[in-house]
């Protein structure tokens, strides 16, 4: 599975459900690497999409605790036994966590690749993704060259766990 995020210099992720910053080229990115693909996510990022609608041409996994909660055209899980047993009905390669936190913190360890967005700037954030370079697990196996959005300095990374 992978994890595919935008991060700052602290792993930041969001503030008040919002994502701290809309890069065109990292849109384009995230739209590029998971059209056709599976997302699994939380209920909030769901609701912070425009509408609050499933990502089109994607399979959308949505976990949340409300029983009752539903929405047109993604699967609703209720547990995370329940989203692991949902994600086995895909190829493991063609799954990308997308967050929140929480659900970036309990799935960061099932994964194998992260694509990460690292932003050269240090937001005000409430929100954050577990910070890779701290785990020896994982190492950077590809990078960008620096990029450029205005004054933002960013880079696209490739984390992949290191082999047993």
């Amino acid at each position: 599975m992978n994890l595919i995020a935008a991060v700052d210099k602290n792993w930041a992720i969001g503030l008040n459900n919002k994502l701290l910053v809309s890069i065109p080229e990292d849109m384009k990115f995230f739209r590029t690497t998971t059209t056709g693909k599976v997302v699994a996510m939380g209920r909030k990022t769901l609701e912070s999409f425009p509408n609050g609608q499933p990502l089109k041409n994607r399979v959308n996994i949505v976990l949340t605790s409300d029983k009752n909660y539903k929405v047109k055209d993604a699967i609703i899980v209720h547990s995370m036994e329940e989203m692991l047993e949902e994600l086995k009905k895909y190829n493991s390669e063609d799954i990308y966590v997308i967050g929140g936190e929480s659900i970036y913190r309990q799935m960061v360890d099932l994964c194998d690749v992260a694509h990460i967005t690292k932003i050269d700037y240090e937001y005000e954030a409430d929100a954050y993704f577990p910070n890779l370079d701290e785990k020896e697990e994982w190492e950077i196996t590809a990078d960008s060259e620096e990029q450029t959005y205005f004054d933002l300095e960013f880079y696209f990374l490739k984390y992949e766990k290191k082999k047993k």
